[in-house]
């Protein structure tokens, strides 16, 4: 009862249709989405809402000692981050049901050439998944700013 509740409240938010025609995004991670960042226009640049997510990376320096393992600060919200996850996920994962050839066919093609270029510059699992939910939340930024659908403006 309650999640339709949620549908139903969230389709009549027009950001909702907007973030929905990202492929890999469905109806439950665009409405936790949308919860989790409120009004776009509290953030005047995308590196503020990505500030906002937790998944910008922490620079520790000391003196001339500048580390080399920079993780992400975690200060933020972690339901977006966990949201961000799982579209990240969806969308560089095969679009198909059943494999018929071993051609990988993304749902989110632009999103699953960043991941591969992530991946053969070396970077491990984790961090090519955030790399490419820092992409998607410029992405959404753009978006939600323009007010115009995925395959029309990225």
């Amino acid at each position: 009862k309650l999640a339709a509740e949620i549908d139903a409240l969230a389709k009549e938010i027009e950001e909702y249709e907007i973030i929905q025609s990202i492929p890999g995004v469905g109806e439950k991670i665009a409405a936790t989405i949308i919860s989790e960042i409120g009004e776009i226009e509290r953030f005047n640049h995308p590196k503020k809402l990505v500030a906002f997510a937790g998944i910008d990376p922490s620079v520790y320096s000391s003196g001339r000692f500048t580390a080399s393992v920079n993780r992400i600060t975690k200060r933020g919200s972690s339901r977006l981050r966990q949201a961000l996850f799982m579209a990240v996920q969806c969308g560089i994962r095969d679009a198909r049901k059943q494999k018929t050839s071993e051609e990988i066919i993304p749902r989110n093609k632009k999103l699953r050439e960043f991941y591969d270029k992530k991946r053969e510059e070396g970077k491990p699992f984790r961090v090519a998944i955030i790399a490419c939910a820092n992409k998607l939340l410029h992405w959404i930024y753009a978006l939600l700013k323009r007010k115009e659908a995925f395959q029309n403006a990225v």
